[in-house]
């Protein structure tokens, strides 16, 4: 009976509470099941503000229209990027390197793709009398290729502390020169001698295609993470590539090799010469051919006329004997 009189006395009270708890459940279950669908940044929660890629082309025209083509300006637009992202479920986590100013805590962004306030960082108010700090390495690459970054990290370049940007234009993520093997020889001069690396040069292949091999991907990579060859060393598979039919035959190739280089010290003339001698002694021999021909025919001939001469007489002679035998018997 008490439990019944308190129900009636707090009953509006007791659904309240049990709507509100039911609600809130279901709220932090949403939560955990939907990802927060990001959207550009308007909240103001950031620290110090972005002033978009279009403040930066007002002086920086010409490097503008230049990123404007590349990776970086589409890195949020990409057809690929798109439909990857919302096959994931449009994880916001996916945002930090393909927007710019992403918010962790919002998950908003001031602007879609890679601009330039994503290397260079959020616009400065004593800019442009002050220049924008920054600091071009491979640890400001490493914030979004981290693949890329930790491949280099154990390649000589690294050793050598050649970073990112001695080898790609950060704004147009084009190589400094005008072919790849034109960019290594920037330091390398001396590797075109080699015997390997001249024959490969001769076949119109360029540095890359051996010291950043790698395998061709028949699938899209996950999460966009794929090897790019940025170890910069020369595996098998890099010559198994190109050479799978010969792989296992390395003294022929030493054979070859040797019959090559052997042939450079030939005297062409010599050669010339040799092939007019042959080709003179080819025609002889054909004429000879001819007249033996001609001569085994009539060699034939009198051969045939005589023994075929004997026979005949032998034979007529046996027959001459059997019919005189007969005569004498009759």
């Amino acid at each position: 009976m008490k439990l019944q009189e308190f129900y009636r006395k707090h009953q509006t009270w007791l659904i309240f509470g049990l709507v509100f708890l039911v609600c809130v459940g279901l709220g932090a279950l949403i939560s955990q099941v939907q990802p927060a669908v990001a959207a550009p940044d308007t909240q103001g929660s950031e620290p110090q503000s972005y002033a978009g890629s279009s403040a930066c082309a007002i002086c920086h025209e010409d490097l503008h229209t230049e990123w404007m083509t590349t990776r970086h300006a589409q890195a949020f637009s990409a057809p690929i990027f798109q439909r990857d992202w919302t096959e994931l479920g449009k994880q916001t986590s996916c945002l930090e390197c393909h927007t710019t100013g992403f918010n962790p805590v919002t998950g908003g962004y001031a602007e879609e793709g890679v601009t330039c306030e994503s290397c260079h960082g959020p616009f400065q108010p004593t800019h442009p009398a002050e220049p924008m700090p920054f600091t071009p390495n491979a640890e400001l690459c490493s914030q979004c290729h981290k693949g890329t970054v930790d491949e280099w990290l154990a390649s000589p370049h690294s050793k050598a502390n050649v970073q990112c940007q001695a080898c790609h234009n950060p704004h147009s993520q084009t190589p400094m020169a005008a072919t790849v093997t034109e960019l290594c020889s920037n330091c390398h001069k001396e590797r075109g001698d080699s015997f390997t690396h001249g024959t490969h040069a001769s076949s119109g292949l360029e540095c890359s295609n051996c010291h950043m091999y790698t395998a061709p991907r028949t699938e899209d990579p996950i999460m966009g993470l794929a090897a790019t060859g940025h170890t910069f060393a020369v595996g098998s598979e890099a010559c198994v590539g190109c050479h799978q039919e010969t792989v296992h035959t390395r003294n022929e190739i030493i054979k070859l090799t040797g019959e090559v280089e052997a042939a450079g010290t030939v005297d062409t003339a010599s050669l010339e010469q040799k092939i007019v001698e042959q080709e003179e002694d080819i025609a002889h021999l054909e004429v000879q051919n001819a007249s033996r021909l001609y001569i085994g025919l009539v060699q034939g001939a009198i051969v045939g006329l005589v023994t075929g001469g004997a026979a005949a007489w032998v034979v007529s002679k046996g027959i001459r004997v059997v019919e005189v035998n007969q005569d004498e018997q009759k």
